[in-house]
């Protein structure tokens, strides 16, 4: 059985176009989302993937109607083999029934593999040069009043209080008030 699924992005848009596609494709049932592709939760395409069953076909009109990025589009087709639910995409002619539609999606896991890859080098190189810059990465820490730590020692080690009388009283967390105490400890 061939199961669609049509997103328009914005409210004035017609689905009609993709929907006749869809039926002239030989789908029988076909399930819509009227949102961007961006959004993370889409109801229609969750539907359609709980409704397909292996040995279904799950057909769009165009891959970009499927995924909201590669990635992601990469992931719903991996999920889809899995599952033993075969992908046709009309406009591209896509289609993982034939061995030809099979190796395009292995070029386009390729490709998003790439696109990590790529995303994760640059990330790792502007960290590597910030760190080279002297610049640290997290919250920048609040400046530390010598008082406040004093005050924060003497209530540790005179036991009148419990650890959350302490940083309750002065506005601090547990980790900060065993760090401001292990500070004071001599090393040995």
């Amino acid at each position: 059985m061939k199961i669609g699924y049509v997103r328009v992005s914005k409210q004035e848009q017609h689905e009609m176009l993709q929907i006749d596609a869809l039926k002239e494709a030989g789908c029988e049932k076909w399930f819509l989302d009227k949102m961007t592709g961006s959004k993370a939760e889409r109801q229609g395409l969750d539907e359609a993937l709980a409704y397909v069953r292996p040995g279904d076909t799950f057909v769009v009109w165009k891959l970009d109607r499927a995924g909201r990025s590669l990635t992601h589009l990469i992931e719903l087709l991996k999920g889809l083999t899995e599952r033993g639910i075969e992908f046709i995409s009309l406009t591209e002619q896509i289609d993982t029934t034939t061995p030809g539609g099979k190796l395009i999606f292995h070029l386009m896991g390729a490709l998003a593999e790439f696109e990590r890859d790529l995303i994760r080098e640059r990330t790792n190189a502007g960290l590597a040069a910030a760190k080279a810059r002297g610049r640290v990465g997290g919250r920048p820490r609040k400046p530390k009043t010598n008082g406040k730590i004093a005050l924060a020692r003497q209530m540790f080690t005179d036991h009148s209080h419990s650890i959350p009388e302490i940083c309750a009283a002065l506005g601090i967390s547990r980790a900060t008030l065993y760090r401001y105490v292990k500070e004071a400890e001599p090393l040995t």
